[in-house]
């Protein structure tokens, strides 16, 4: 049995294996790359990525990576290509080929074929003398030394290098097209991400459950209003304009410092002047105020209007922090 030491050590020596791989890219990179980029960035075409075995499973990634970045792609199976599939490929597409030796059977068919009606082919091949390599436009070398297990067979880090390759010319598109976190959010509306980036104060706000106390409220009816509405604080508005608040904790300093609260109203606890935020106003700009306060609710007032209370909880069960 392999103990805990040696399999460590494996696994340490395959990451720096990889990383070394991945480094040794940078002095591969030449004018093919900035030119692909450029074609990329100027077809009117579709972008179609496709490669066999292992390199379409990083084709199949690269392609959801640009997807999400601002540049439209699609996948093509290498051996579906050359059973009826090519038909997914149109004149002024694009098209990436992904193969580490550039030489096995399905490319062979499939490298020509692909540029049959004037198609530009960029390859990613560890090998730019092999037929991929000859066949292309441009080409991405994804050249390593050897794999990372002892016996240089299985696809470690050339697989790795394919899949930066592809990353840095995502990367690069995103830089080209201006491509924001704004844009970002919008390919990822479901995922924290999104949330963090799109989701406003008013999205969250529940207008059916908005505390509210008169100043002339008794303090028992303050009480009431806040276990009612269950958001530890509850507004004191008057004219329809907020004045005050009053949270949990006023309720418990007045408790400590009274023995007799008969007579006492909602004005004489209120907290004036409270933090507040508008309905249109970013969520995590919300977060931000209460941490840096140090408080757990926001009032939200829009042109002078109660529209409700914003409590830490609700943010952070939507999971956007």
């Amino acid at each position: 049995m392999i103990n805990n030491e040696a399999i460590l050590a494996s696994a340490k020596k395959t990451i720096l294996s990889e990383s070394e791989s991945i480094a040794a890219l940078v002095q591969y990179l030449d004018d093919d790359f900035a030119k692909a980029a450029q074609i990329i960035y100027e077809s009117t075409g579709r972008l179609i990525i496709t490669g066999i075995g292992k390199s379409a499973l990083i084709a199949a990634k690269i392609v959801a990576t640009l997807n999400s970045t601002g540049t439209p792609a699609l996948f093509l199976h290498a051996a579906e290509a050359i059973h009826g599939d090519l038909g997914m490929v149109q004149p002024g597409d694009v098209v990436i080929c992904i193969s580490k030796s550039g030489n096995s059977p399905e490319i062979k068919v499939l490298a020509p074929l692909l540029k049959r009606d004037g198609n530009i082919l960029i390859g990613i091949t560890a090998n730019k003398s092999s037929f991929l390599g000859k066949q292309s436009n441009y080409v991405l070398n994804a050249y390593v030394d050897r794999e990372a297990d002892p016996d240089n067979l299985a696809p470690t880090n050339s697989t790795t290098a394919q899949l930066v390759l592809g990353d840095a010319l995502a990367v690069c598109l995103m830089e080209m097209r201006g491509f924001t976190s704004n844009d970002f959010a919008k390919y990822h509306p479901g995922g924290a991400l999104g949330k963090r980036l799109l989701l406003r104060v008013g999205d969250m706000l529940d207008g059916t459950h908005k505390p509210v106390v008169g100043p002339y409220s008794s303090v028992k009816q303050a009480i009431m209003e806040i276990s009612e509405k269950r958001l530890g604080v509850t507004a004191v508005v008057e004219n329809n304009k907020v004045i005050g608040i009053i949270t949990d904790g006023d309720i418990r300093r007045m408790l400590n410092d009274r023995d007799n609260i008969a007579g006492v109203t909602a004005a004489d606890v209120m907290t004036k002047n409270p933090k507040t935020i508008t309905s249109k106003d970013m969520v995590t700009h919300a977060f931000n105020t209460m941490e840096n306060y140090a408080i757990t609710q926001l009032v939200v007032v829009d042109d002078g209007e109660y529209k409700g209370v914003l409590h830490l909880h609700d943010i952070l069960k939507e999971g956007i922090l």
